[in-house]
C-alpha cells in the first residue's frame, strides 16, 4: 500500500467518524430542546412581533452608532435596544430558545475544544461567546436571519 493509499483511507476513516459525531450530536437532548424551542419561536406570533421590533431598534442603534457617541440620539437608541432586549428576555418562548440555543453552542465548543487540545494542547479554538449586541445569537430569531446576537 503506497503512502497517498493510506493518506486516503485514514482521510476516509476521519471523515465517517466526524459524520457519526454529527449524528450523535443532531441526536443529543440538547439539540432536541433547541429544535423544539426554535420551532416555538417561529409559531408564536408576539415573539415574532417582538423580534421583528427590535430589529428596527437595532438598525437604527446601529446607524446611530456608525458616529459613536457623537451621535445625538446614540444614548437614546443604545437605552432603547437594552430596555427592549430586557422585554425580549423576559417573554418565555424567546428566554427559552436562548438557553437552549446556549447549552447547544456550550455542547458544540465543548466537542471542538477536545478535539483540538487531542491534537496538541496548544491549538487555539475560537471561542463560544454569543454576540453580545443583544436578541438573537446565531443570526436568526427562528425565521433564519431577523436579526442577530442571541435568538438564532
Amino acid at each position: 500500500m503506497s503512502l497517498l493509499e493510506a493518506d486516503t483511507l485514514d482521510m476516509s476513516a476521519l471523515l465517517i467518524q466526524a459524520y457519526e459525531l454529527g449524528d450523535w450530536i443532531n441526536s443529543s437532548a440538547d439539540m432536541a430542546d433547541y429544535l423544539y424551542w426554535k420551532e416555538q419561536l417561529a409559531q408564536d406570533e408576539e415573539a415574532g412581533r417582538l423580534i421583528r421590533e427590535f430589529a428596527k431598534k437595532k438598525e437604527l442603534f446601529e446607524e446611530c452608532e456608525r458616529f459613536g457617541h457623537f451621535h445625538p440620539d446614540y444614548h437614546e437608541a443604545m437605552q432603547a435596544v437594552r430596555d427592549f432586549q430586557q422585554k425580549m428576555d423576559d417573554h418565555p418562548i424567546i428566554r427559552n430558545f436562548k438557553r437552549a440555543e446556549e447549552r447547544l453552542d456550550e455542547l458544540l465548543h465543548a466537542i471542538s475544544q477536545t478535539i483540538a487540545h487531542s491534537v496538541s494542547e496548544t491549538i487555539k479554538v475560537p471561542g463560544n461567546q454569543l454576540v453580545p449586541s443583544g436578541g438573537c445569537g446565531s443570526g436568526g430569531c427562528g425565521s433564519g436571519g431577523a436579526c442577530s446576537g442571541g435568538c438564532g
